[in-house]
């Protein structure tokens, strides 16, 4: 019995040895450390930083040379508070560089103010004082002047004529004062007209989704080239950013800069806007025009043959010189408010000849008429 018992143990040893000596069994594959850690995703053992892409490159790029050609501006007006005492009142904004020896186009609205001192700070900290050197108010914009006495860097200017709604553009400022600021977004549209904050009409801007603020003003809006296509100039609405920003088209500063070389082009007449029941009760038509009160001697209105006013009148409280041409529409665009035959000449250069349409004697006639460069203030 006892030879039994024990034969039955060693055969209980001998199988529980071979078993647990085997790779499958459970007891043991348990026991040994997993060669390989749990994990609870099927993506790569080793996560790895993504590159650049075309796109982003592209943004770094430009932002790298087109900030340092972008400056801020402060011009400083010296006020008067309630118990008299003087104290300095500043407004801040954005530029940018357009050749090494110091010009920069800014907003009008920027450097605008009673004796103001304008203050230019570059990329690298350094600070001139700036000259103004051309105002555009129509367009609310500017052309000022520092001297570095060194080579500066300075942006291209670009082709706003052949802006997409869709393109990819780039906006660098200096929003609520944080220098150096670069937004993206694309043109939302083209040819928008909006009203600035002094009531006058901005016409033909670039309507774009980059973020624009408050300081952003005058800085560049920037093609995926690097090019200049816009100056910033206002956003939709009162405080921040709603997505909804405007830009004046680059060629209108590009007028602005071959006028200071060539000169304004003019008609040489002054008169006044007339429309709706005031033209009539003139028996003008009601669409109504420009009214010429006065041609200028030797001006192109003169060599053209157009006639100025021959008496006055007075139509309810106003007083009106009437007997002069009622210019109604330039290279047949209808002159509709009281700055459309300004802006209709600004889109020429002198030399260049307008077709004017004019209500004279009960009529209407057209009448071709080469411009001139400006030495009067008359349009």
């Amino acid at each position: 019995m006892r030879g039994r018992t024990l034969l039955l143990a060693a055969l209980l040893v001998g199988g529980f040895v071979w078993m647990t000596s085997q790779d499958n069994f459970v007891g043991r594959r348990w026991l040994r450390a997993p060669s390989e850690p749990s994990v609870s995703w099927t993506g790569p053992d080793v996560a790895r930083s993504a590159g650049m892409s075309a796109d982003e490159q592209n943004n770094i790029e430009i932002y790298k040379f087109a900030n340092q050609a972008t400056v801020n501006i402060t011009s400083t007006v010296f006020q008067r508070g309630f118990f008299f005492e003087i104290y300095p009142s500043r407004e801040s904004g954005s530029g940018f560089l357009i050749s090494e020896d110091g010009l920069i186009i800014t907003n009008n609205h920027v450097i605008s103010g009673r004796s103001p001192r304008i203050q230019v700070t570059l990329a690298d900290k350094s600070q001139y004082e700036a000259e103004v050197v051309v105002r555009d108010p129509m367009n609310d914009l500017a052309l000022i002047r520092i001297r570095a006495g060194r080579k500066l860097p300075y942006l291209r200017l670009g082709d706003s004529d052949h802006v997409q709604v869709g393109q990819k553009v780039l906006a660098i400022g200096n929003p609520f004062g944080l220098a150096g600021t670069l937004t993206t977004g694309i043109v939302s549209s083209l040819g928008r007209t909006i009203r600035d904050e002094n009531g006058n009409e901005l016409e033909d801007m670039i309507q774009t989704d980059a973020a624009i603020n408050p300081g952003n003003s005058g800085g560049p809006l920037l093609d995926s080239q690097g090019n200049v296509i816009g100056v910033n100039t206002a956003i939709y609405g009162p405080g921040g950013n709603i997505g909804i920003g405007f830009a004046m088209p680059i060629n209108a500063a590009k007028r602005m800069l071959e006028e200071r070389q060539t000169g304004r082009p003019v008609l040489g007449v002054s008169g006044t806007p007339i429309f709706g029941g005031l033209a009539e009760a003139l028996d003008l038509p009601r669409e109504g025009g420009f009214l010429i009160y006065e041609v200028s001697p030797g001006s192109p209105a003169e060599r053209a043959g157009l006639r100025g006013a021959r008496r006055r009148v007075i139509v309810g409280n106003y007083e009106v010189l009437v007997g002069g041409d009622l210019i109604m529409s330039v290279d047949g665009r209808p002159i509709q408010g009281p700055n459309d035959l300004t802006r209709a000449l600004r889109r020429k250069r002198p030399g260049e000849t307008v077709e004017l349409e004019i209500f004279r004697d009960g009529r209407r006639m057209k009448v071709r008429v080469e411009l001139a460069a400006a030495r009067s203030a008359r349009v």
